[in-house]
């Protein structure tokens, strides 16, 4: 996947050499580039899974159950609250892990909880969440944040905040980079109420493609597979942003306004 060959970028302080009337510096718009492809990336992995699952992710959510769909925004804060405490438990005792190996192990825990239909695929919800909180703290990490940090940790739930790998790219998964400005200093409790609906609607398609009869298992699997893919590449933009507007001296407003520009060329 392109999330190996992309590194985090140690971005360069801002040039003075512009392009025409632009406001961003060259060597800013480079680094934008990089992460709208990122972005591109992220999204575009999510139709693998639906090419093998053979459905659309709006309709994902009608296989489920009315009594899941009906608990499945507070089975989703449970889930966070699970994964964060597990992920800052852990932070002292397992290092961060590469990206591969992050996906390597979401990828056999989705095929464990689709195995075993909705029931496995229900429980092994908080623990895939956990497994992508740390990922996404990693990669906070690697750009120079400390995850501890307050600030830092709602970012790192604001990522869930975006639309998901197996949903169309409608301007939603642009969202989480804006919430953070308004969502500064907020308590963790407000963040995960602000995410959950969101993330609700996102892992129930995951759970309902882990329910797909016969394919199971490899649906569980392949499932995982995109969304830590997704959310990893999502929080390389999310946190490659924040670094790049600290070290340009650019607002983030601004540069979320470059990236959506951006985005439109790749």
């Amino acid at each position: 996947m392109s999330s190996a060959k992309l590194e985090p970028a140690r971005l360069q302080p801002k040039s003075k050499s512009m392009t025409g009337t632009d406001l961003v510096p060259t060597d800013t718009q480079t680094a934008i580039a990089d992460l709208a492809r990122r972005h591109k990336d992220a999204g575009g992995i999510g139709l693998q899974v639906l090419n093998m699952i053979g459905g659309r992710a709006e309709n994902l959510l009608e296989r489920l159950p009315d009594s899941v769909k009906v608990g499945l925004e507070g089975a989703t804060e449970r889930a966070l609250t699970v994964a964060l405490h597990a992920a800052k438990q852990s932070r002292g005792v397992v290092p961060d892990q590469k990206g591969w190996l992050n996906t390597a192990l979401a990828t056999a825990m989705g095929a464990v909880g689709g195995a075993g239909g909705l029931p496995t695929a229900l429980a092994e919800l908080p623990v895939t969440t956990t497994v992508l909180l740390r990922a996404i703290q990693g990669i906070a990490a690697e750009y120079g944040f400390d995850p501890n940090d307050p600030n830092v940790l709602d970012d790192c739930l604001t990522v869930f905040a975006s639309a998901g790998p197996l949903e169309d790219d409608d301007g939603a998964n642009m969202a989480f980079l804006t919430t953070r400005v308004t969502l500064t200093g907020t308590a963790v409790h407000g963040i995960m109420k602000s995410v959950a609906p969101r993330l609700a609607t996102v892992l129930g398609q995951k759970l309902a493609a882990q329910t797909v009869p016969i394919l199971g298992a490899a649906a569980g699997a392949a499932t995982n597979y995109a969304f830590t893919s997704y959310y990893q590449e999502m929080a390389h933009v999310h946190f490659g942003l924040r670094q790049l507007a600290q070290d340009s001296g650019q607002s983030e407003t601004l540069l979320v306004e470059e990236l959506k520009r951006a985005l439109k060329k790749v």
